[in-house]
């Protein structure tokens, strides 16, 4: 079909006449001007695919009418400009497109049609581990064990990078997928196939928001539906709400991004932004950087938001100078983005956008602060940090508790480490990891921990030897600067030596405590710290032995880790004493933001960026010695603990099948609130007891071989049994905090349907995705208001003729009947569900 909007495309220069662009103003709707600048991006791509088929007149309308239509749950589709996966996602995504690939081929299909469509970029990242730590090869050490771990997986991604076109893929050893996407990857204004157009993408990492911060609308998608898109399908999504954050003022000098960031969130999770756009605007916006930005929509999922746009002004285009993109896309990129209204001025009120609400935040009210112990939403004030760690002690078990008896909270264990004598207590830190895209892309808070570890080195201040200490910089970039600035060696001595470029602690990776720590912990059954610069901290998810973990500054991870302990209160009492005998305390070391902003100015440069980027997809030789097939097919090894075909395509036909009612039906698990992706499909440590183990071992592998979950997301086989297998699941059936459950006996296995009071949208995306029912209670109804226990069998009956949202009728074989909602929001995915998912659903549209 032609495109009905082909008359809005026309040149953007005039010297380049084939190079055009769909000039939104031409429309002459005075709704346009009104528009949030996140929507004007929807827009564009609805207008540029515009087909009568996936993308419709009526859909360019309803998006154009979004004051009106965000209130009536309208459907619209989405084309993002491109897709990025990290490789614990990425993995899966693969070896999906292969065995569909043989599907296609099985069902007489031509097998090179599945290939991406839509332009993707991988990033290797989330493998590597905190295995060695400060000694001056823990690098290099931590490399090579993340080679040996992880050479199938390593050599099948090369395989994919060969076979499949369309796909670029970062080695190993580069950097975290966020920040290399921020600093590397990102082109904020597409310029292909004869058309400027805004880049866009989803990712298939929760955190892909960050990008948000540069001016690049995106958000995290579940896995299936991000190879969908990949495979040209646009997203169908409700047409959001959006929230306008507006921010005033100037930061205190002492605050950090990390603080503001941490407000934002509490801040945001109060006022409701589940499901909604939220964009930024005001003065105070032009106060932060780049990074400061980026820091702010990196937390996105923390707050429940869809996306954080930070649209594009003068300070974005100053961030593209500094990273070294080239200047005649920089500026076509300001050209195009002024042509078409996109480029925004913050302090001029006349631009500001219709939201759908205004929420305000003074950044001069902003306190250094951290988070925890357990939720990245549970803000505690620095000053208050002592207070809240010994009130929570006591606290009943929750988000905010413990259960420690009274007499109980000055416990302390002795052990030896290294020859001499130590001791931990209730609040002892046990890992300090400057780690996480969150704040290792940003200039300031680094080079801040920097200088704070020069003045705290030069005071004669250390870090206790059995403390878990890393620096795994986002990019070599930060390394580069670390280093010219002079401050790494005082990291260094610190223990913050640079273990890797990777997620590592912030995903789990933390490696292994020193064994007479880990013994001291469980002996004394004591509530060990880990402190992070990450943006997650749930508990079970950083070390299996820190129940209580903290997000925090770069310097406040090192400030924490020189004391030793979180229950100091840095106001009154010394950061440590000297080899003299003088206190030092916080205050004296701290760094002012001008003292930051002074150094960064004059050695975070752009020839590093160029330097460190224009070798990244062949600076790490271990990649460029693996040797791996570029066959169409690729050949499954049975022998393999890694990479195995998945059974999910084994016994499909071209046919459709009616779906049919769920008859008698058993609950698997009965969880409550804020249950999250390390409780339905962890990261990290498989630990020895599990299933997973078990299967592993029974392949002949020892647990030095076992490696992660993340690791092994390409073989369904081990990740059906590390499903919910966090340690700390709360299983309502048995009355403690486990990875277990009681079975019920049924006639067949598999989860049909999920019945809960709401769903983070990755997590219901992920469940159209593969077919399964999300039923969600209707207001003000829950299992405790129904009388639920789930140990009856439920009957979902099914009707023939489906829509989106519809009641469906649950019956239980004691005689309760109640309704609920049959979370499928769109026609789009009413039709998934019909085929069994969405790869089921592409298999038949290309094998056809």
């Amino acid at each position: 079909m032609s495109n009905p909007f082909a008359w809005l495309a026309e040149p953007l220069d005039s010297n380049q006449p084939a190079k055009k662009f769909f000039n939104l103003n031409k429309l002459g709707d005075a709704r346009y001007g009104r528009l949030p600048f996140s929507i004007k991006v929807l827009l564009e791509a609805a207008v540029r695919n515009c087909d009568e088929f996936l993308v419709k007149k009526e859909d360019v309308e309803n998006i154009l009418s979004w004051n009106v239509m965000q209130n009536k749950n309208v459907e619209v589709p989405f084309n993002p400009a491109r897709v990025i996966l990290q490789d614990l996602t990425g993995v899966p995504a693969v070896v999906d497109f292969a065995a569909m690939r043989d599907a296609v081929k099985k069902l007489g299909g031509d097998p090179e049609k599945i290939n991406p469509i839509c332009p993707a970029d991988l990033v290797i990242d989330h493998s590597i581990q905190v295995d060695f730590n400060r000694r001056s090869d823990s690098l290099q050490k931590n490399q090579e064990l993340e080679f040996e771990r992880n050479k199938e997986r390593f050599e099948f991604l090369k395989w994919g990078s060969k076979a499949f076109h369309n796909m670029k893929i970062i080695p190993p050893g580069s950097g975290i997928v966020h920040q290399v996407n921020l600093e590397y990857l990102a082109r904020v204004v597409f310029d292909q196939n004869g058309y400027y157009y805004p880049d866009s993408l989803v990712g298939t990492d929760s955190h892909t928001t960050m990008i948000d911060g540069l001016g690049v609308l995106g958000w995290g998608v579940g896995g299936i539906e991000a190879e969908a898109v990949m495979l040209g399908q646009p997203i169908s999504m409700v047409l959001p709400k959006v929230v306008g954050y507006k921010l005033m003022g100037n930061p205190h000098p002492l605050v950090t991004s990390t603080d503001i960031v941490l407000t934002v969130t509490k801040h945001l999770r109060q006022v409701g932004v589940v499901g909604k756009f939220v964009e930024f605007f005001g003065p105070g916006v032009a106060q932060l950087s780049i990074a400061d930005r980026a820091t702010i929509a990196n937390m996105c999922p923390e707050y429940g938001a869809t996306a954080a746009f930070f649209p594009v002004d003068e300070v974005s285009i100053g961030y593209l100078i500094q990273t070294g993109r080239d200047e005649e896309k920089i500026k076509h990129i300001k050209n195009y983005l002024v042509a078409v209204g996109m480029f925004r001025d913050f302090n001029n009120s006349a631009q500001d956008p219709d939201f759908t609400q205004v929420v305000e935040l003074d950044l001069h009210t902003v306190v250094p602060c951290c988070s925890g112990p357990k939720r990245p939403q549970d803000k505690v004030a620095v000053s208050e940090m002592k207070k809240d760690f010994e009130t929570c002690l006591g606290a009943k078990q929750g988000f905010k508790g413990f259960s420690v008896a009274p007499d109980r909270h000055a416990d302390r264990v002795k052990f030896v480490h290294n020859g001499s004598d130590f001791e931990l207590t209730h609040g002892s830190v046990v890992i300090a990891a400057i780690t996480s895209c969150t704040n290792t892309s940003n200039p300031s808070v680094m080079l801040g921990a920097g200088l704070l570890a020069k003045k705290a080195v030069d005071a004669g201040l250390t870090v206790k030897p059995y403390i878990k200490t890393s620096l795994s910089p986002g990019s070599g970039v930060v390394t580069y600067y670390l280093r010219e600035s002079g401050v790494m060696p005082y990291l260094a001595q610190l223990g913050f030596d640079v273990v890797g470029y990777g997620c590592m602690t912030c995903i789990g990776n933390s490696g292994p405590l020193p064994e007479p720590v880990a013994e001291a912990i469980t002996q004394g059954d004591l509530i060990a710290v880990g402190v992070l610069s990450g943006n997650r901290n749930f508990e079970g998810r950083i070390h299996p032995n820190t129940r209580a973990n903290y997000l925090a500054s770069p310097p406040l991870v090192i400030a924490y880790a020189i004391a030793g302990t979180i229950r100091i209160d840095f106001e009154i009492e010394p950061l440590g004493v000297n080899a003299e005998g003088k206190e030092i305390f916080l205050k004296d070391l701290w760094p002012t933001r001008d003292e930051i902003q002074a150094i960064e100015h004059q050695y975070v440069i752009p020839g590093m960026f160029k330097e460190v980027y224009q070798k990244i997809e062949t600076v790490n030789e271990s990649w460029n010695a693996l040797d791996a097939p570029s066959d169409t097919l690729y050949t499954w090894n049975p022998k393999s603990t890694y990479i195995k075909s998945p059974p999910f395509f084994e016994n499909l036909t071209l046919e459709l099948e009616p779906p049919k009612s769920i008859v008698d039906a058993y609950v698997l698990l009965n969880l409550g609130d804020s249950v999250t992706t390390d409780h339905i499909s962890p990261a990290g440590n498989i630990a020895r007891n599990s299933p997973a183990a078990r299967y592993l071992t029974s392949r002949s592998l020892t647990p030095r071989e076992f490696n992660s979950y993340g690791s092994r997301r390409g073989n369904d086989a081990v990740m059906v049994r590390g499903t919910f297998a966090n340690i700390r699941l709360s299983n309502k059936f048995i009355n403690k905090q486990a990875p277990q459950t009681i079975h019920f006996p049924s006639g067949e296995t598999g989860i049909k349907a999920i019945l809960a009071e709401s769903y983070e949208r990755i997590h219901r995306s992920n469940l159209v995705g593969m077919g399964v029912i999300p039923l969600q209670y209707l207001p003000g109804e829950d299992a405790e208001s129904l009388g639920l226990t789930g140990r009856e069998r439920y009957t979902i009956v099914i009707p023939e003729e489906l829509a989106p949202r519809m009641k469906v009728q649950i019956k239980l074989d004691t005689g309760k009947t109640f309704q609920a909602i049959m979370r499928f929001d769109t026609d789009v995915e009413l039709t998934y569900f019909r085929n069994g998912g969405i790869l089921n659903y592409m298999i038949r549209k290309m094998a056809s």
